[in-house]
């Protein structure tokens, strides 16, 4: 029982939702393109991804600094059974504005070589270069 409540919190939070919405339509995102995408800061979207990789409907792999999401390849019955149906109910209920926010951001980083630096630091050059 404690494990199906685990999953239901997970879900509680429109926050969590758009983010499965996206990840099931685009396979796999980098936190930082939730931060973009979603307007959050990053704390905010990991400690979300972090509820949902504890729920075990997510799982993640790390390349250099950057921490990447994807839905759980082999997860439990009950997260199984409730992937089933997101699958079927979300990704029609993921937001256009969010979906052309993500395709901006990404014609961006291929436009201007942009990394996931954080917003604050993006465009800023440290003192002393020039």
């Amino acid at each position: 029982m404690r494990n199906l409540a685990a999953v239901f919190k997970a879900l509680s939070a429109e926050t969590r939702l758009s983010m499965l919405g996206l990840l099931l339509r685009e396979g796999e995102l980098c936190v930082c393109d939730f931060v973009e995408v979603l307007g959050v800061t990053q704390s905010k979207a990991s400690r979300h991804l972090r509820y949902l990789v504890n729920a075990g409907l997510l799982q993640d792999r790390r390349e250099a600094v950057w921490i990447y999401f994807r839905i759980a390849e082999a997860p439990g019955d009950i997260q199984a059974t409730v992937l089933a149906s997101l699958r079927e109910l979300l990704p029609d209920q993921v937001p256009a504005e969010l979906l052309d926010a993500l395709k901006v951001w990404r014609e961006r980083q291929v436009r201007d070589a942009v990394s996931c630096k954080p917003p604050a630091t993006r465009g800023r050059r440290r003192a002393g270069r020039q």
